[in-house]
């Protein structure tokens, strides 16, 4: 077979399935070969050992042309706005571009962005680019997770801005990211890791055009797009027609306003579906406000979760999906709202929401409600050299489902990442893990059981401040088809019950206790 029989001629329309599979399978390479780059060279436990990145390509107009399996909202906020950061940059051989800016392409200040084009024979064919979550990155507290109240409180805002400009370094644009962090040496060397990853990929898609040809490459992109486009409409078409609603509920913002709604109306008409928030609650005065990628990542998960599993995950899997939502409302919300939480607990309801809507048109195929929090800890303390930022999401329970039960322990939905293995947190950190065991009994009973949460308390062995940002604490999980919700979650501080959303001062020897939602029901 040669490199150029994936498209078979100049429309493109006739496809070796063989080829473009083989196709699809190498440019995905690019991505894993990415990721693992940026895991190996990275200096941050929430990076190396967590996974706390995404890693991805794309075409000149910054459409995802493909992805490695990392963190879902990471991946496809990406894919929703990154046509929005290109098309407002020069690109020239050579750069490296960083952003962080939510309302620019990105989800949190923490999640920042390298962007780097790449070049064959002078001519522009692409960018990769990945995504990783430093867990400081200059916000009022430790691990820049604040119950902050506006975007400029949660840390450094970065727009899109050249990190290298033709293969150097601008020592000014880093310095002037890293001088705000409590650990500019850590910080720099997690850029580098991101930097030297981009580039990695940069020259391996380079040499996976300069294989198949600067011609047929963007024919195959193409192809794949169609490919998938065919696939997903495929799957759309298979749910019956019908307006379906459902309303979930958020906790809490953190800054005294409880019971916030995620309202949405799933729209299914032939081979296309609009997922509609109208009538979701406005934006807040916490921080769990979210820019409108971030709903359309969470979207896309919940519909990538039907499609068959050689679908590609490019441009064109997104195509029959659309997504309607009030501008200035909390998952589209304005600038200069607080965003922090919008990214890792608003786009976990979202989620539920979809499910819900969706299990009314599909109820032999969705789940019960998971845990619906990423669970979030921020500490932090020392000064100087000795200055730590710790940062977790923690697992929950997996909501049962028409098939068996729900898995526990075990992260879920728009995160994909690890907790901290006991060893490097312990070895890193001045914290000392005194119990981490499953939530025996905290999923929702039914014919097939939620997953159970898990408990996990830590000992301060140093002065520290912490924030938990957690959510599904007032409201638990729903069960499906009859099965019970799950239990809520509950943080306790020596002790004493805390709220959801809580910042606290620790000293040695306090014990912080986090015990996260089980997964609800399915079935009587």
């Amino acid at each position: 077979m040669q490199e150029n029989d994936i498209t078979r001629d100049d429309s493109a329309e006739a496809v070796d399935a063989v080829a473009l599979t083989v196709f699809a399978s190498r440019i995905a390479s690019v991505c894993d070969e990415m990721g693992a780059v940026l895991r190996r060279t990275a200096f941050s436990p929430n990076i190396r050992d967590r996974l706390d990145f995404s890693c991805a390509v794309f075409d000149t107009a910054g459409r995802l042309t493909a992805q490695a399996a990392h963190i879902p909202v990471h991946l496809g906020s990406m894919a929703y706005a990154m046509a929005g950061v290109v098309g407002g940059i020069q690109p020239e051989e050579g750069d490296v571009w960083v952003f962080n800016d939510p309302f620019l392409g990105g989800t949190h200040l923490p999640d920042v962005t390298l962007v780097a084009p790449v070049f064959v024979e002078g001519r522009l064919m692409g960018y990769v680019a990945n995504r990783a979550h430093h867990a400081d990155i200059g916000a009022v507290t430790p691990g820049s997770m604040p119950l902050s109240t506006r975007l400029e409180g949660e840390g450094v805002v970065i727009p899109p801005r050249r990190l290298y400009a033709g293969g150097v370094r601008r020592g000014e644009v880093l310095e002037a990211i890293t001088s705000a962090t409590r650990n500019p040496r850590q910080a720099a060397g997690d850029f580098a890791a991101q930097a030297s990853s981009v580039r990695a990929g940069a020259v391996r898609l380079a040499e996976l055009i300069g294989r198949i040809g600067p011609v047929d490459y963007p024919r195959a992109v193409a192809s794949l797009n169609r490919y998938a486009e065919r696939l997903v409409r495929d799957v759309v078409a298979a749910i019956p027609d019908g307006r379906y609603r459902f309303s979930d509920w958020m906790d809490d913002d953190g800054q005294g306003r409880r019971d916030l709604e995620i309202r949405v109306t799933v729209e299914v008409a032939g081979d296309e579906a609009v997922a509609d928030f109208t009538g979701t609650s406005p934006q807040t005065g916490g921080n769990i406000n979210c820019p409108l990628p971030v709903a359309a990542a969470a979207v896309y998960y919940v519909f990538r979760c039907l499609m068959p599993e050689q679908t590609p995950p490019c441009a064109g899997a997104f195509a029959p999906v659309l997504i309607v939502a009030p501008e200035g409302c909390l998952v589209n919300a304005r600038r200069p709202a607080a965003v922090a939480a919008g990214n890792v607990e608003t786009s976990q309801r979202i989620v539920d929401a979809v499910c819900g809507a969706l299990a009314q048109a599909l109820p032999g195929r969705v789940p019960a409600a998971s845990h619906g929090s990423m669970n979030n800890l921020a500490m932090g303390g020392g000064s100087g050299d000795e200055a730590w930022d710790y940062y977790e999401t923690m697992a929950g329970g997996a909501g049962g489902g028409p098939h068996g039960p729900g898995r526990s322990a075990i992260h879920t939905h728009m995160t994909n990442t690890l907790n901290t293995p006991l060893e490097a947190l312990e070895m890193v950190y001045p914290l000392r893990i005194r119990r981490y065991a499953v939530r025996r009994g905290s999923g929702g009973a039914g014919r097939h059981r939620g997953g159970d949460g898990v408990v996990r308390e830590y000992e301060l062995l140093a002065p520290a401040e912490a924030t938990l940002i957690t959510e599904r604490r007032r409201h638990p999980p729903w069960g499906l088809a009859g099965g019970a919700a799950g239990a809520a979650g509950e943080n306790r501080l020596n002790g004493e019950l805390l709220p959801g959303k809580a910042q606290c001062r620790l000293g040695p020897g306090d014990r912080l206790e986090i015990a996260t939602p089980g997964g609800g029901g399915w079935g009587r």
